[in-house]
């Protein structure tokens, strides 16, 4: 390999965004790792990451469309808070206008549990779901999206500023994975083509 010039890829740090040791109520598990749906807006699904930069960490939410895969809400913050779950919620309930009886399912942590975000679920008639404690399969979907969002751009950058960062995966997400990235679970199509192909025509 050194002859060659070839090195390694290094494990990654670990840092773990879900802090479940707290006091709110915790919904049931209502999806029950049932990730299909046959319309957008039925079932959304929701987490955080984080990214590292020379600066500290940024942190990520995001909140993604069971039907189609789009990323439908997210969100950017150097704190890990109720705040940054909001904002990703917000955006998405702005853009998305959805009807109530939406599910929304997240892990149990404690930026989705607290009083402030349940409510913002309840105002809007969503249906609070939750993943099982330590679970990372019940949220799988989430999962998979920080996995390609990783491997595919943060994986092969370092990041000066948290503003670099910023802009590297805004691009990402609104110029590649939802309009231009090929899901196979939708027939080889991006989120953004899949629904307006299938959906456009009924929903006038």
């Amino acid at each position: 390999m050194r002859d060659e010039g070839i090195c390694g890829r290094k494990k990654r740090r670990f840092k773990c965004t879900t802090d479940s040791n707290h006091e709110y109520p915790v919904p049931p598990n209502v999806l029950e790792r049932n990730f299909t749906s046959e319309r957008p807006d039925e079932v959304w699904v929701g987490d955080i990451t984080y990214v590292a930069t020379r600066e500290g960490w940024l942190y990520l939410a995001v909140l993604i469309d069971l039907c189609t895969h789009q990323v439908v809400g997210w969100s950017m913050s150097q704190n890990i808070d109720r705040i940054l779950a909001l904002d990703a919620f917000d955006m998405a309930v702005a853009h998305r206008k959805p009807p109530p009886g939406l599910i929304h399912h997240t892990d149990r942590g404690s930026q989705y549990a607290c009083p402030d975000y349940q409510l913002a679920l309840k105002i809007n008639g969503f249906q609070p779901s939750m993943s099982r404690k330590g679970n990372c399969w019940d949220n799988a979907v989430a999962e998979s999206f920080f996995g390609a969002i990783k491997e595919e751009l943060i994986y092969r950058v370092v990041f000066d500023t948290r503003d670099a960062a910023r802009y590297a995966i805004f691009n990402y997400i609104e110029v590649f994975y939802n309009r231009r990235r090929l899901h196979s679970s939708i027939g080889y199509m991006s989120p953004i083509e899949f629904e307006l192909a299938n959906f456009q025509a009924t929903a006038a």
